[in-house]
């Protein structure tokens, strides 16, 4: 029986997706956290087989909060399940250390199955980005620019290209305004560019924007 942990800072989509796992007759066991905080609390009471993890919490990211999760729970399969598009998160966060990674657009069936495969210790990926991985190989293709940059820096540029400012992304991933300062200089310096609005450009080119 798998037991699993669902780790989103949105109470409403994680009763969604409890509502679809307790459906399924090999889950025995949902527990939930709402940040990184209550993340690693609730690991260190209870063995999960996989932790459902969104990338965009409050605080630490998701994808930075794989490695604490491995130190603390060796043999977990992490699924990172997240709005966000495969194609820009899904390489990073397996090379973090993640097992798997799916969107919250997939359907149920496809979120079971892939819970299913890091729970018996494989990996999950689409189909569609497998491919679009191979072929990248094969044609000698370098990573896109933006795989220069963090996970925050990335979030960081998809807040700012939907047009929040920089306290309001501050209030969102509850950091402070000067650490979300530091973000957009360092993103200005990787990719060379000068000006916010030089960023909202580059993320609506390179397909970042929501």
């Amino acid at each position: 029986m798998i037991k699993v942990l669902i780790t989103d800072d949105h109470p409403v989509v994680r009763r969604g997706i409890r509502q679809i796992l307790e459906d399924d007759d090999r889950i025995s066991l949902v527990e939930e956290a709402g940040n990184g905080k209550e993340l690693i609390e609730k690991l260190s009471k209870q063995i999960f087989h996989v932790i459902l993890l969104d990338i965009t919490l409050p605080g630490k990211s998701g994808v930075d909060l794989i490695p604490e999760i491995r130190k603390i729970q060796k043999t977990a399969g992490i699924l990172v399940l997240s709005i966000h598009s495969e194609e820009i998160y899904a390489q990073k966060a397996i090379r973090y250390g993640a097992s798997g990674y799916i969107t919250k657009t997939s359907a149920p069936e496809e979120l079971i199955a892939a819970i299913y495969k890091v729970a018996a210790g494989g990996r999950y990926i689409s189909a569609s980005l497998a491919e679009k991985i191979s072929f990248n190989i094969l044609r000698g293709i370098d990573d896109p620019i933006h795989n220069k940059l963090s996970v925050r820096e990335l979030e960081v540029i998809l807040l700012l290209a939907s047009g929040k400012s920089l306290s309001n992304i501050a209030s969102d991933l509850l950091l402070s305004p000067r650490t979300i300062s530091t973000y957009r200089r360092r993103i200005l310096e990787k990719l060379n560019l000068k000006t916010t609005s030089d960023i909202i450009r580059f993320a609506i080119k390179e397909g970042l924007s929501e």
